[in-house]
């Protein structure tokens, strides 16, 4: 595929006149084409103007973005790259990467690094409310509940916690994993929880009573991702041979889509826990998502993107690769997702598979999570950062 590659810092790099910062176009296996953006000078708003080299033109650019375009006989192609509002730098300890995100719409944002802290913080400004202690080793997912007022979090210790965000203490742990938890998903409210791990298993839990329900086993391996949609109105999902706990709500018509580290992504009725499709992959799948009643996403430690339509799991309806190295998260939005890659990469795939917008930031560190609130995008990235994106900068380009 092809790609335009900017320099992450270009931003403030171009604040400067006659400042320059890097670019390059690749397409495939071929050799990168590589030329440079200058600064000729800054209107009276601050806007910059700049131009570039070796074929590469600049059509739009304001403070938090440039589209640019690369032009030669066979090739005419652009994307527009977009620069954080806000960069958290103190939410989390320098050096120590940032591994799960999530925010709410009321103003929240909750966060785990490579050190086990789990923090809640303001998404306005960054400052942390709540230190959440009580995990044992490193927390490896976090997340709100839709109440935006409860935390699930999850890591090496093998347990699941449920923390006030109001009080930031813990109100319930979850102990049946024998492996550490990789990833959560919510039930409708969060009368029900899953959760997976590698341990190879992925439970079922009812957070009252505090007990696991279910355990979906025989998966072949380690789980690293989940996701949880509502088919009911696009697949039938057969009763099940076992009566439904009077615990479970929510669960009738959902279908839990699970990663698997042995390169398979699998569906599983979440009621009648019978096994719906294995679909294999080109590499272990890191993390999966759905887009719609009848779609999922699912990205492999190779780079490759599968979008599977769930009607017709045998053909995918969509698959590439391109030059990026593994895909490690997604966040859907508007019919599309954003998506965060090993090499710092996060970009914004729309309806019809197009990789739109660049979010840049993130100088070739990894950005393990990516969440959006409905007005901002959030990245969590190795080098300890969460960026802020706003939407409304990003543009028409995510429709």
């Amino acid at each position: 595929m092809e790609r335009l590659i900017l320099q992450s810092d270009w931003d403030e790099v171009l604040k400067e006149k006659e400042e320059k910062t890097w670019v390059s176009y690749k397409q495939g296996v071929q050799r990168s084409i590589h030329g440079s953006l200058r600064n000729q000078g800054v209107s009276t708003s601050g806007v910059p103007y700049v131009t570039g080299s070796d074929g590469f033109t600049v059509q739009e650019v304001t403070k938090r973005s440039i589209t640019v375009s690369y032009t030669d006989d066979s090739v005419n192609f652009s994307r527009k790259f977009v620069a954080p509002s806000t960069s958290f730098k103190s939410i989390h300890s320098e050096r120590k990467s940032v591994v799960s995100l999530d925010v709410t719409g009321g103003g929240l944002g909750v966060s785990a690094d490579s050190e086990g802290k789990l923090r809640l913080w303001q998404t306005d400004t960054g400052e942390v409310r709540r230190e959440l202690v009580g995990h044992c080793a490193d927390v490896y997912t976090c997340r709100f509940f839709p109440s935006g007022i409860v935390v699930l979090s999850g890591g090496a210790d093998m347990q699941l916690k449920i923390w006030s965000a109001e009080t930031g203490k813990c109100a319930t742990t979850l102990i049946g994993h024998r492996g550490a938890i990789n990833d959560l998903a919510i039930v409708d409210r969060g009368r029900n929880v899953v959760s997976c791990g590698r341990d190879g298993a992925a439970r079922l839990w009812d957070v009252g009573q505090q007990q696991c329900l279910w355990t979906f086993q025989e998966i072949g391996g380690e789980v690293n991702s989940c996701c949880l949609g509502d088919v009911s109105a696009t697949l039938s999902l057969e009763a099940g041979d076992q009566p439904t706990s009077d615990r479970e709500v929510g669960t009738e018509g959902k279908l839990l889509v699970i990663g698997c580290e042995n390169s398979t992504v699998q569906g599983y009725g979440l009621q009648n826990r019978k096994k719906v499709f294995e679909f294999p992959t080109h590499g272990p799948v890191n993390t999966c998502a759905f887009l719609s009643e009848v779609t999922a996403v699912c990205g492999t430690q190779d780079g490759h993107i599968t979008v599977l339509d769930l009607r017709n799991i045998r053909v995918p309806l969509q698959e590439w690769k391109d030059s990026r190295s593994a895909i490690l998260c997604f966040c859907p939005y508007k019919g599309g997702f954003f998506t965060g890659t090993g090499d710092g990469s996060c970009f914004y795939v729309d309806s019809q598979f197009h990789a739109r917008v660049e979010l840049t930031g993130s100088d070739c560190d990894p950005v393990y999570a990516v969440k959006c609130d409905g007005s901002d995008v959030y990245t969590a990235c190795r080098d300890s950062h969460i960026r802020k994106y706003s939407l409304a900068v990003c543009g028409d380009s995510l429709v």
